[in-house]
């Protein structure tokens, strides 16, 4: 394939915004159309390339999908391949987003689209518990068959690494229900608690963002979303619904930029338009600061997937093998499943009304044990909302 010749950036930009305008249903939806793009189709990466890719960027904090869509633009035609396609990547979700923003968070929006928000808020609940059912798995395979840290890898030692993936998924848990902002101090402290128990030399950087985490950023609501949204975009792991307390405990409880309710339509916005997860924060920086507040988020919250690919993509084989990074995902990963579980609580203690309980257990059922679509489920609790608020049901403040 190295003799081939380059991929002109025209071609870039149809195939990435074709995702981006057609990636529905979230991380998994990505990756399925980049490999069927990257490798069925073109032949640009071969299976093993893309495999290690997916692993690479699961490596990294921040949204993973849009990192290896970033990723797979640069391997097929460098730097500006990286920026053109993660921007074709990125933009149509945004866009849709914010024009259902200005809707959905109008002063006085009609009744109808107040009861298709209340509606579909309340199924999100149900979607954060579907999402971090569908990591756990995988993540505890890892565990029970890692390496043990002993040379002997004893079956003592790999009981120990379920013991603790078990506590790291507890800690995750916990800390989203009644952390808030202060939940990446735990997903980075199991991290660093994972690499002592392997007896892995700690890595000095994972040290460091603790640090910047307790910090705070001040003058003004502009340095306000730009602190959040760098949050959210440089120091979550897992995937989208794990930054959900923290985007709630800043937006809603400390800068009342948005209500409860307000906030759930904005994660279920974030669920039914294409593109990753991390939108939402586009629609908070829409709340508080209008139009311009929205693209701030979204520019700061996507810059570091473009970072971590522009100035590291040539060094992920590097980063996979190194044993530190993997032990620190070894516990950061079951932590952050942990949290994205805990945003649950969150989010279905954010309901007010009993109808809205019954369609969060309704939604349950349908994604769960009848593994239903995401975005099928999203859309009908939203459309039971709308019958809800024009029969004159009660709705949300």
């Amino acid at each position: 394939m190295d003799d081939s010749p380059p991929v002109g950036l025209r071609t870039v930009l149809k195939e990435w915004g074709r995702i981006g305008c057609t990636g529905f249903g979230g991380p998994p939806a990505h990756i399925a159309l980049l490999r069927q793009l990257c490798v069925e189709r073109r032949g640009w990466l071969d299976d093993t390339e893309f495999e290690d890719a997916v692993a690479a960027c699961n490596l990294l904090p921040g949204p993973a999908s849009t990192q290896l869509a970033i990723f797979c633009a640069w391997r097929v035609r460098g730097r500006a391949g990286a920026l053109v396609g993660g921007a074709a990547f990125i933009l149509p979700g945004l866009v849709a987003i914010l024009a259902l923003a200005v809707l959905f968070l109008a002063g006085h929006p009609p009744r109808w689209v107040h009861g298709a928000g209340a509606g579909a808020g309340a199924a999100v609940a149900a979607v954060a518990v579907q999402a971090g059912a569908g990591l756990a798995p995988a993540s505890w395979r890892r565990a029970a068959g890692a390496p043990a840290p002993t040379a002997s890898g004893s079956r003592a030692a790999r009981s120990g690494s379920r013991v603790r993936w078990v506590l790291w998924l507890a800690a995750g848990i916990v800390a989203a229900a009644t952390l808030g902002p202060w939940l990446v101090l735990v997903l980075l402290a199991c991290g660093v608690a994972e690499v002592v128990a392997q007896r892995v030399r700690p890595v000095r950087a994972l040290q460091v963002p603790p640090l910047l985490a307790g910090a705070g950023l001040g003058g003004g609501v502009l340095l306000s979303i730009a602190w959040l949204a760098l949050k959210v975009g440089a120091l979550s792991y897992g995937g989208g619904f794990v930054i959900i307390p923290l985007m709630q405990a800043d937006a809603v409880e400390h800068y009342h930029w948005m209500t409860d309710a307000q906030f759930l339509n904005a994660v279920a916005l974030g669920q039914i338009t294409p593109g990753p997860v991390v939108h939402t924060v586009a629609v908070v920086g829409y709340a508080a600061a209008g139009i311009g507040g929205g693209l701030l988020a979204s520019v700061v919250a996507f810059g570091p997937s473009f970072a971590f690919i522009l100035l590291g993509a040539h060094r992920f084989d590097r980063l996979r093998a190194d044993e530190r990074v993997r032990a620190f995902l070894d516990g950061a990963g079951p932590a952050a499943i942990g949290a994205i579980l805990g945003s649950a609580i969150v989010l279905a203690a954010a309901l007010t009304q009993p109808w809205q309980f019954a369609l969060l257990a309704a939604s349950a059922v349908l994604l769960l044990p009848l593994r239903r679509g995401v975005v099928p489920t999203l859309l009908g609790a939203g459309a039971v909302g709308v019958v809800i608020a024009l029969a004159g049901g009660p709705l949300p403040t």
